[in-house]
């Protein structure tokens, strides 16, 4: 019998090696680390925002950005002679951020809905609302081109 070729059965080479055992656990613990690492970052910023007052202050907007991410789906698996199956979509989203410069020269990059986004432009000037780093809205100053 091959069991009794090799010898007999030792319990130390049962398991994985402790190499292993000890990179594995390296790596999980990484993994856990970055995930609370997120988490506490955003409650300090969401508490952040909480405790800051509403400010409201002229500022001109100096610059409009997006991030779209995107997520590529993947195509279903078949069996034979079943209907394709669609398997998962590919998804994106798009977030959207605006710059404004107050008086003092000092900028705010703020995220606001697509919505918010797409009623300003660069070079509006206005009196904008924010709360830390939420933005809470923007009044477009009325431009005098003049008498007609």
């Amino acid at each position: 019998m091959l069991t009794e070729e090799l010898g007999p059965f030792d319990q130390t080479l049962s398991g994985p090696p402790p190499l292993f055992l000890a990179f594995f656990v390296l790596v999980a613990a990484m993994v856990v680390a970055g995930f609370a690492f997120v988490i506490v970052k955003g409650l300090a910023q969401w508490r952040a925002n909480e405790a800051s007052p509403l400010r409201g202050v002229e500022a001109l907007v100096v610059s409009r950005r997006t991030d779209v991410r995107r997520r590529f789906g993947s195509p279903g698996l078949a069996d034979a002679g079943a209907p394709m199956s669609p398997g998962t979509p590919s998804t994106s989203s798009t977030t959207y951020f605006v710059t404004f410069e107050e008086p003092s020269g000092e900028r705010r990059e703020l995220m606001m809905s697509g919505r918010d986004f797409g009623q300003l432009a660069e070079g509006d000037r206005g009196h904008l609302m924010h709360q830390g780093t939420r933005y809470k809205g923007f009044t477009r100053q009325t431009v005098v081109d003049g008498p007609r």
